[in-house]
């Protein structure tokens, strides 16, 4: 939880500048997945806001963003389209045709945050460390270019004057950094820019032209508690979305905080973050919001604006509100050209370049998961994207190491011993039942695994496969360094291997 007795207020004025450099950003982005969805974009500026300041104070990691983002809106256009067929057949219309869907959306917020909150309260957010780095580099590299194409949609029926602002925008986000960092980029490209095309009378796109922003003035969001949620009905249609934007808001969410955590050299809490973030869709939900996560662009705006601490996304959720409620006049006319400016540098800023260079000197497997999950995030969609990733990566790591070595040695000429090393698992099974030559081997067999792990249930199962084939040659196995968990897996199984145990620390298992 955020205690201002421990908050560091060397870094307060970047925090405030960079949060509401943040606050603006976030404002066409959180309209821009309202209208993904089909509702009102007050909905997405709800979000934006709730969620924002839930996990600004309660979040695993300390600057992050999160709001409305794309990777959510896109899996509930589906619940939308189904909630608009099924209220159209009870003859619903119109504005009551618009909020009965809006009821099923707030519905899987509150259905998506308790899936979150209890990922964080069993502790899977450590989960997210099975991603392979390969993987991570394509869930960034792929969400770069997503960011970027998101904005040539705003360039639709603009002209020169819109390029202009763009590059202008651009350049003041390059270039001065390196003159003085005392006053974000991005704040002084929104203001100098907003200025220059107000009072040159440039015509260009403006934040005004994307949604009419007057008739929420002075609105807050208030509590609600919608009409579907004691409706058995209404839960059956809207949990298999629920639970896909949950997984989507959580890996979007885990994975941000990893990359900030590459950025800023700390640590954060997937598990915090996984509560947080579960806190803030249940809390959506009663507010009029929709689900939401993390948001890498916004995020790592705000980092590199200067903002690390707490303050800087409280005050980026905060201040969105405020300028929706109470200065949206002045919010509308920015021109939409100089927040796409930002957003192009923000994609330039999160590319992995240095992933370019890895790619030459990675493994083919390791280079096939990052191009695989970089083209799957740009064109299908972002957790199908990091989930494929792993399963890549599990089956080459199964693929290299499905095999168990083996030596053998002639005790004498009725016994002979085989010394295993290397895992056994499922992939290694036939590798370790071909070692073995049952048919001519003398009466008595020493197994010893002590430079061999058996890995899981199906390890065990090939030993007792074993066991019984050279039992039923009337031969005697003695098995030799079990470890402690292939033990208690051949005792659960009610294993016939399992007769005595006459060496405690090794465990040793004999037959005769």
């Amino acid at each position: 939880m955020f205690n201002i007795k421990n908050y560091k207020t060397d870094n307060i004025k970047n925090d405030i500048l960079s949060g509401l450099v943040v606050a603006v950003a976030l404002v066409p982005e959180a309209i821009a997945f309202s209208f993904i969805v089909g509702i009102n974009p007050i909905v997405g500026l709800y979000t934006a806001f709730i969620l924002g300041l839930i996990t600004s104070l309660l979040g695993g990691k300390p600057g992050m963003i999160s709001g409305a983002t794309g990777s959510v809106a896109v899996v509930l256009v589906g619940l939308a389209l189904e909630a608009t067929h099924y209220l159209q057949t009870q003859g619903l219309s119109g504005d009551q045709l618009a909020m009965g869907v809006l009821q099923y959306i707030v519905l899987s917020a509150i259905l998506a945050g308790v899936i979150q909150m209890l990922f964080g309260l069993f502790k899977f957010g450590k989960f997210i460390r099975l991603v392979p780095l390969p993987a991570i580099y394509g869930f960034v590299n792929g969400l770069a270019i997503v960011i970027a194409m998101a904005q040539f949609k705003f360039f639709n029926g603009e002209g020169w004057q819109m390029y202009a602002v763009v590059i202008a925008s651009m350049a003041i986000m390059y270039f001065l950094p390196k003159f003085t960092k005392a006053i974000p980029a991005g704040l002084v490209a929104i203001v100098t820019l907003t200025l220059l095309v107000y009072f040159t009378g440039i015509e260009t796109k403006t934040i005004g032209d994307l949604a009419n922003l007057s008739q929420y003035k002075g609105q807050l969001p208030h509590f609600h508690i919608p009409d579907t949620l004691f409706s058995l009905d209404a839960i059956k249609m809207v949990l298999p979305y629920a639970v896909i934007a949950a997984l989507v808001g959580l890996i979007e969410s885990l994975l941000t905080l990893a990359v900030l955590d590459e950025i800023s050299g700390t640590r954060g809490s997937g598990n915090k973050e996984c509560v947080a973030l579960g806190l803030g869709n249940f809390t959506c939900g009663f507010f009029g919001g929709m689900p939401g996560c993390a948001m890498i662009g916004q995020s790592i705006i705000n980092y590199t604006s200067g903002g690390l601490g707490r303050l800087s996304s409280f005050t980026a959720a905060v201040g969105l509100m405020a300028l929706v409620a109470f200065f949206t006049d002045t919010l509308q006319l920015i021109p939409v050209a100089v927040l796409v400016g930002i957003m192009f540098m923000v994609s330039i800023g999160t590319f992995e370049w240095s992933s370019f260079g890895h790619l030459k000197k990675m493994p083919k497997e390791d280079a096939f998961v990052m191009v695989t999950v970089t083209v799957i995030t740009i064109f299908f969609d972002l957790a199908i994207a990091v989930i494929i990733g792993v399963i890549i990566s599990a089956l080459v790591f199964a693929w290299k190491h499905a095999r168990i070595y083996t030596q053998t040695k002639e005790i004498d000429k009725d016994t002979k011993l085989y010394e295993m090393s290397g895992p056994l698992f499922f992939a290694s099974v036939q590798s370790f039942m071909d070692s073995f030559d049952i048919e001519n081997d003398p009466k008595n067999i020493i197994i010893d695994f002590k430079n061999a792990k058996v890995l899981d249930a199906s390890g065990a199962d090939a030993i007792e496969n074993l066991y019984r084939k050279y039992q039923k040659v009337g031969k005697n196995v003695m098995l030799k360094h079990l470890s402690k968990d292939c033990i208690a897996i051949l005792k659960q199984a009610k294993s016939s291997v399992i007769k005595q145990s006459d060496d405690p620390e090794y465990k040793v298992v004999r037959d005769y």
